[in-house]
């Protein structure tokens, strides 16, 4: 999946990005919200939203380039190299995004387009 932006995407997220995700969500959730969150991920279809929108709607703050993981997207980013999408989940009650994969990357993308659009999969919590 290509992008006018510059960016190049996978057309799926990278299998290693559900574990990841399921790491992180586990310290939020309990077991079975979990693994229902990831299933749900792993089966969702790709939309697409504006990096500046995905860290609105999150409250995270950026890292910034100096940070070792975001460089390293930074670099791929420059070497044409195509990243994975990342893997959100929707807290309508919270009013707010988890980035339960991919903040890395979002920070990368930011920081060189906060425009850019972002494929991602979303799931409602």
């Amino acid at each position: 999946m290509g992008n006018e932006g510059g960016i190049n995407w996978l057309a799926e997220p990278e299998e290693k990005n559900y574990p990841a995700a399921e790491s992180y969500l586990s310290l939020i959730f309990g077991d079975d919200t979990v693994e229902s969150l990831v299933n749900r991920l792993r089966n969702a279809p790709l939309k697409q939203f504006k990096a500046k929108d995905i860290f609105r709607a999150s409250g995270l703050s950026l890292l910034g380039i100096s940070n070792y993981h975001v460089e390293k997207d930074r670099k791929k980013i420059g070497e044409g190299k195509k990243l994975s999408p990342i893997l959100l989940v929707c807290d309508e009650k919270k009013r707010a995004v988890i980035i339960a994969d991919g903040y890395h990357r979002l920070c990368a993308v930011y920081s060189m387009n906060e425009d850019e659009n972002i494929p991602c999969k979303i799931v409602q919590l």
